[in-house]
């Protein structure tokens, strides 16, 4: 008999866990597997990539009035005879803008958000929450399941989560996985209770899917003779700190060189960089694509991959880059050196803006360099779809 499963995840707006998600989800035996999927937006630059097999379950009633905006939700909730609900989704907006810290607003907020979700009806051999926070806390709350996942893709500590909110779900987890040695030991350090938990299952990478993703596409720049095309991909968020690679643009064009760096990804920082874009004058220099659902032939067709992070679990878009042996900086976040060994298959400096602009400027300039970075990645074998049987493992363990 099929096992039944079932991932939770808040959307596939974009993001590394969520192209994680989908690329574990293609990669699973739909013989052995029913598998269903919760998701709290059903829209996003993956959603077209959900494998015909997997049941998407439907959104209530009441959270679809939830997740309107303020005013309207809260004027169409009350005339729906949900005054409580009403007052759960002003409250949540409330503590939404209060503070800085995105991951602890939304551990405090979930409370008033679980109010608007139903518990799932159907029950399941295994449940699992792909994504630290809410997709967690649904785990936990709302499913009936005989074993329940929580999955971390961050270095927990470099969030700035509420250990003491956490605790109690982690307690009721069967397993907490995470992408990284590093991501592990922080887990166990945190939670020392819980340690006997702790799995690592790296983010699983198809380099046969990469290298033809990467054709689709000719020509995305049409560079000119001396420019040098820099890419990075993430979210714009605090986390990717990509403010100092708008500052390091900055640097590299006042020292002469003409640098056309892209950044593919959306997020709230967009303002604040545009901002900064256009206060450094950088609108022929720097320019923010947003998303993009096959972002492998910008990453191929560059001439240098950075990647700014103050913080990272294990970054996929790192993996994508090394897979098409992009010369690679990257800065020297807690679990770097997970994934780059400097000098040998890639760059890492310092966390600051001057030390970027020097590592790209030593990697513009010394193209023997740039040469030993590629052919010592095109010798490795970096694919990691046998992940899927630690899966395999989890689940049927």
């Amino acid at each position: 008999m099929k096992k039944k499963l079932l991932f939770i995840m808040p959307s596939l707006t974009s993001g590394g866990g969520e192209k994680s998600l989908v690329t574990l989800l293609n990669k699973i035996d739909f013989d052995r597997y029913d598998v269903d999927l919760f998701l709290l937006v059903h829209e996003g630059l993956f959603m077209e990539y959900i494998p015909p097999q997997v049941r998407l379950l439907p959104l209530t009633d009441t959270y679809r009035l939830f997740s309107l905006p303020l005013f309207e939700s809260f004027r169409k909730l009350l005339l729906g005879g949900h005054g409580l609900l009403a007052c759960n989704r002003l409250m949540f907006s409330l503590i939404s803008r209060m503070g800085s810290n995105i991951s602890r607003k939304e551990q405090y907020t979930w409370k008033y958000l679980a109010a608007s979700l139903k518990r799932l009806p159907q029950s399941y051999d295994v449940a699992i929450g792909f994504l630290e926070n809410t997709s967690t806390y649904f785990c936990v709350d709302k499913v009936n399941a005989v074993k329940k996942v929580g999955w971390v893709h961050i270095d927990y500590e470099k969030l700035g989560m509420d250990p003491n909110f956490d605790r109690p779900y982690f307690k009721k987890l069967d397993s907490i996985v995470t992408v990284s040695e590093q991501c592990a030991q922080v887990l166990k350090q945190r939670f020392p209770e819980e340690q006997h938990k702790v799995e690592v299952i790296y983010n699983i990478v198809s380099p046969s899917m990469i290298h033809a993703m990467a054709e689709q596409v000719d020509n995305i720049y049409k560079k000119q003779d001396d420019e040098i095309v820099i890419l990075s991909v993430g979210r714009l968020h605090y986390q990717k700190g990509f403010e100092m690679a708008v500052e390091s643009c900055k640097k590299l064009v006042d020292r002469g060189y003409n640098v056309k760096w892209s950044i593919i990804g959306e997020g709230e920082e967009r303002g604040k960089l545009t901002a900064l874009i256009e206060h450094y004058r950088l609108n022929d220099h720097f320019h923010l694509l947003g998303l993009r659902s096959n972002p492998y032939p910008y990453i191929k067709q560059a001439d240098i991959y950075v990647q700014t992070s103050k913080f990272e679990g294990k970054s996929i878009a790192i993996d994508e880059a090394k897979i098409l042996n992009k010369p690679i900086l990257v800065t020297n976040f807690s679990t770097a050196k997970d994934q780059i060994e400097h000098g040998r298959d890639g760059w890492i400096v310092a966390m600051n803006a001057d030390a970027i602009a020097d590592g790209i400027e030593k990697l513009i300039q010394d193209n023997s360099l740039r040469m030993k970075l590629s052919t010592n990645l095109s010798r490795l074998k970096l694919g990691t779809e046998e992940e899927i049987h630690k899966f395999y493992g989890l689940v049927n363990g």
